[in-house]
């Protein structure tokens, strides 16, 4: 079993990706981040289906509020970068994803999904044939990293739950307002919102007042 990614440096990757919808290149890497930006890393199961392009446009409609934070949206599925790029070409209305932005990576060979503990199904060798049970493609799995290249949060989904866009924000501006005033955030904690020193004086206060 594989140990929680939490506080660990986020698996590095190179890999085949369509960026501004348009463009397929072959050497996006994350590490290209590093030390400049915040990245927020999604994985969804496949192309052309019914939940995924939901959530596709919700962080594409949010685009402007992670840029203002310093983030950048990275999407990822074990679908090919052409797959990736023909549903791009596809408007909305008929099923597509026409006018997402962000980097949309192509994991074929489904090692970014197992690194980050997300690819379901298993390959098994019986009786020295090679078996998978179930589809290997990836649960709806989110990651914040920060600019050192470590995960700060981490929300696996199952198939059929999609996500909160708001909530992966409100966690961005969690994190970045710890970061800044190292002041933790309590249940609920929204930007504008009390914190609490990480003192035991801090917390009684919180609570007295």
């Amino acid at each position: 079993m594989k140990h929680t990614l939490i506080s660990k440096k986020a698996p590095n990757f190179t890999a085949s990706a369509v960026l501004n919808g348009e463009d397929i290149i072959q050497n996006f890497t994350l590490e290209h981040f590093y030390g400049s930006k915040y990245v927020l890393l999604f994985f969804y199961p496949k192309d052309f289906t019914f939940v995924c392009p939901t959530e596709i446009y919700a962080f594409q409609e949010k685009i402007r509020d992670f840029e203002q934070r310093n983030v950048q949206v990275i999407a990822i599925s074990t679908d090919t970068e052409q797959s990736h790029w023909a549903w791009l070409q596809i408007p909305k209305e008929k099923g597509g994803i026409h006018g997402v932005t962000y980097p949309i990576v192509s994991d074929i060979n489904k090692t970014i999904s197992y690194n980050y503990g997300v690819l379901s199904g298993n390959l098994i060798l019986d009786q020295n044939e090679l078996k998978a049970t179930g589809e290997l493609i990836s649960y709806r799995g989110l990651f914040l990293i920060d600019k050192e290249g470590f995960i700060r949060h981490l929300l696996i989904n199952d198939f059929p739950l999609g996500r909160n866009i708001d909530e992966a924000i409100r966690m961005i501006d969690a994190l970045q307002y710890y970061e800044k005033s190292g002041e933790v955030c309590p249940a609920n904690w929204t930007k504008g919102k009390r914190s609490i020193k990480a003192t035991h004086r801090g917390l009684l206060d919180y609570y007295s007042s």
